[in-house]
């Protein structure tokens, strides 16, 4: 058995993608480039039944929401950071509270 044809079980942790807009529902005023696009979501949450991945699946969000989408990661890890380290910014709160300290 392929880890695609695996069973996950319900409760497990995963993320679902699904297609809120498709390119022709999309508004008429956004840029050609995202026009041409469909709109799409990702959101994790507890598998309600035991599923395959890529089959379309029911998730509870931490929330509550209850959603429906294509199954495409168990465990997804968090990915967002808040970009490269900017050198110039660094010394930013020091030099601030030199300034502030230094006015009193």
């Amino acid at each position: 058995m392929s880890g695609k044809d695996m069973l996950i079980p319900s409760g497990t942790w995963v993320q679902i993608e699904s297609t809120i807009l498709e390119p022709e529902e999309r508004a008429q005023h956004l840029p050609e480039e995202t026009k041409k696009c469909p709109l799409m979501l990702w959101v994790k949450g507890f598998l309600e039944e035991g599923a395959e991945m890529g089959q379309v699946v029911t998730v509870k969000t931490i929330i509550g929401r209850t959603l429906r989408g294509k199954l495409i990661a168990v465990n997804p890890p968090y990915e967002h950071n808040f970009g490269r380290t900017i050198p110039e910014l660094l010394t930013v709160g020091k030099e601030l509270r030199d300034l502030i300290e230094g006015e009193a």
